[in-house]
Order: C-alpha cells, then structure tokens, then sequence
C-alpha cells in the first residue's frame, strides 16, 4: 500500500489545490470505498463546506471542513484513504489537473487512466467553481470515512522525535523491521521504507530490538528521517537508494555483496549482509 511519502505527496496535492473551494456536490455512490456510510451520507454531511485544511499521520489522511452559511462551528473530519493504489485528483475550474498518491508506473497520470476507466474515480467532491477533488482506486480498496479513528496510530515517523523514537522502538523484543512496520508504534513506516531505513543505518532487520543501544536507536532515527524526506522530495519510496536492488542476484549499491532475503515481521525483506549487523 501506499507508504508514508506517497500519503504526504496526496495530503500537499490537497493542501495546494483543494482548500477553501465551496463544495457543490459530492459522488459517494460507492458503498464499499465509502463504508459504513450509505449513498448519500456524505453528499448530506458535506455540500456547502469548504476544505479548511488538509493533514496527515502516518499514512492516514484527513481533511478538515467548514461550518456552512455564517456558522463558524467546524465541520466533521473528512477522511481519505489510499488503500494500495490510491491518487488524489485535483482539477482546477478549467479542469487542469494535480495529483498525488501511488506511484503509476508506465502510465504518466492518473488521468490517463480514468480516460479509460471512469469508475475507477470512487469518490468525487465537486465545487461551486467548477473544479473537482477525485479519489482514483483501480483496486477498490481505499477508504472514505466521516471523522475517522486515529486514536490507535504512534506518532507520525516524519515528525517523531529522538526520545520518544528511542523510547517505543526499544520496548519488547521483536525484531526491529517488524517493531518498525507497527503502526501503533510509530505511523508510516512500511515495507519499503523500512528496508531503506535498515540499510541505510547498516542494521539488520532480524536484529532484536532489545539488542539496540542508544546510539544504534539514534542512528536508525536519523536513518528514517533521512530516507522519508527524501522519499517524498523524489516522488516515493520506490526512488530509494537500496530498493532497486531488492531482488535475486542483486548486490549491495554500497560495498558490492550480494543481498540476502527473508520474511520478517510478515513481509519480504532484503538486506545486505556484510554491512547490516
């Protein structure tokens, strides 16, 4: 799915083209993306307001609305999940697109995609000028949800700092790839990311993380701050150093050993074993 520097390209689309547009009209037609609501719930809670901001914890992102007329009185929390392949589409009044999101492979937007494939658009805010806010879906599996559930998510791995970083990774004695990959621990972190982020810490992933001292915690802080900024500043985790090279026969971009591959914490896992100890 979608890891934490895809959900922050999505959020700074919306943050950059979607706010404070009246909205006219709402398409929540799709009961599945659109759970537990029915058609029609959104377009009710959501038709007169504005977008007012756009934010983001881990890979969960939400949009805060307006009161609607002269009320001040906030809206409810519009909440917007990519699933595994989800964009966000924003149009401006002349229907210029931006977006954000999964990346697309060989496809160059999303809106070459919906050309051939309009319900694969799940859900639409349409606004009184004209412009529209998509959720593109080929997978069906993304979310939107009226004041979504945050309370089980860590801190944001983007913003977390080195104490408190230090603090939850180290508790119990699970291997550090899967202590990274717990949501509840710290939020964005998935499997690419955190691949990047071992490697570039020179840790290894099956390590214990009762094993880890302060300045091992520190370093692998550093190491996931380094690897989202620059995951989001080059359009996605697929753009890190190591992750071309998670694959049969590939050899580590830095000392040149072959890498090695195994499931820990659940997920496939690639990392080098002269370096990463």
């Amino acid at each position: 799915m979608p890891e934490l520097p895809e959900v922050e390209l999505a959020r700074a689309t919306v943050d950059q083209h979607a706010l404070n547009r009246k909205i006219a009209d709402v398409d929540d037609h799709d009961e599945w993306e659109c759970r537990p609501h029915h058609p029609g719930d959104l377009r009710t809670a959501l038709v007169g307001r504005r977008l007012t901001a756009a934010r983001r914890r881990g890979k969960s992102m939400w949009c805060e609305t307006s009161g609607t007329g002269r009320s001040r009185t906030p809206g409810p929390l519009l909440g917007l999940h990519l699933g595994m392949s989800g964009r966000i589409i924003v149009t401006d009044r002349r229907g210029k697109p931006s977006e954000g999101g999964d990346r697309l492979g060989r496809f160059a937007t999303a809106v070459e995609q919906i050309e051939r494939k309009p319900v694969w658009v799940r859900f639409t805010l349409v606004f009184e000028d004209g412009g529209k806010l998509m959720l593109f879906d080929k997978r069906r599996l993304g979310r939107v949800r009226l004041d979504p559930d945050l309370d089980a998510l860590g801190p944001d791995a983007e913003e977390v700092g080195v104490a408190e970083f230090r603090e939850r990774l180290s508790r119990g004695t699970a291997p550090v790839k899967a202590r990274l990959l717990d949501q509840s621990v710290i939020a964005g972190v998935g499997n690419l990311l955190a691949d990047e982020t071992l490697w570039r810490a020179r840790i290894s992933p099956q390590r214990r993380v009762d094993t880890l001292d302060r300045d091992d915690l520190t370093t692998l802080h550093k190491a996931l701050h380094r690897a989202t900024k620059a995951a989001i500043r080059h359009g996605g985790v697929h753009t890190g150093e190591v992750i071309g090279f998670r694959r049969a026969g590939a050899h580590c971009p830095r000392c040149g050993a072959e890498m090695t591959r195994a499931t820990v914490g659940g997920r496939t896992t690639w990392w080098c074993p002269q370096e990463q100890r």
